[in-house]
């Protein structure tokens, strides 16, 4: 069995939000304020935590030393709505909350842990909706994170847009997937809508501007029945010791 690492949870008042935000943060078993750590921030926080099995899969690859020192941090939403408003581009929160990961969030770890101040020392993770919003916040902070995974984001006109318009791409190292059987996925309103293919258009895009990005299409639909597995993926890739 690999040692375990401790999961600490923290409260931070949100100016931007006017709201005290719950975070759950994970430390390695063997952390020690001598090092240095990078930062991962996932929104939909808890279900990376219990769905997504976070804590257990970097205990083993911490055992067999394939990631690099990470401090893993979860940011739970509190219900269908906030979600809606906070990650959705056009959600009332959304800029709001783009504003408190980039300017509070970072700054708080930073305080707290001995975190690596650069861009590439900092990643978001997020699946569905809480991809896009990471992907969102990383192009208007791209100074801020060099790191962005995204597991079946929901893609609209705002996101190409963004992605179109995105001019620092040498900053940023993206991991997407998308499900090919994505094609009728149910949404926060009861509407059903097509990711398969935005996702593909949004590819499209960045390839066309050279985006540094891993991108995979794999045999499944919208679930966590397929995100989960991907992990140990997406922490060897993007946070493997010899991936940078």
């Amino acid at each position: 069995m690999p040692k375990t690492g401790t999961v600490k949870e923290h409260q931070l008042y949100s100016e931007a939000l006017q709201e005290e935000m719950n975070l759950l943060v994970y430390l390695p078993h063997n952390y020690s304020p001598l090092y240095k750590y990078t930062v991962l921030i996932a929104q939909d926080g808890k279900d990376y935590f219990q769905l997504g099995r976070v804590p257990r899969l970097l205990d083993q690859l911490n055992e067999e030393e394939k990631i690099e020192n990470l401090i893993f941090v979860g940011v739970p939403y509190k219900n269908v709505k906030d979600r809606y408003d906070k990650y959705h581009p056009s959600g009332s929160q959304h800029d709001a909350y783009v504003r408190f990961i980039a300017r509070e969030l970072v700054p708080f770890i930073d305080e707290l842990y001995p975190t690596y101040n650069i861009g590439i020392g900092r990643a978001l993770i997020g699946d569905s909706l809480a991809g896009t919003v990471s992907f969102q916040t990383a192009l208007k902070y791209p100074n801020t994170f060099g790191r962005v995974i995204m597991q079946s984001p929901l893609v609209n006109d705002d996101v190409i847009l963004n992605a179109e318009q995105f001019k620092d791409v040498q900053l940023i190292n993206f991991y997407h997937i998308i499900g090919k059987g994505e094609t009728s996925v149910k949404t926060t309103n009861g509407s059903e809508a097509n990711f398969l293919e935005p996702n593909r258009e949004l590819h499209q895009v960045m390839e066309g501007k050279n985006y540094s990005v891993f991108y995979d299409e794999f045999d499944g639909e919208h679930s966590w029945k397929y995100w989960q597995p991907d992990l140990k993926r997406v922490m060897e890739k993007m946070f493997g010791k010899t991936s940078y």
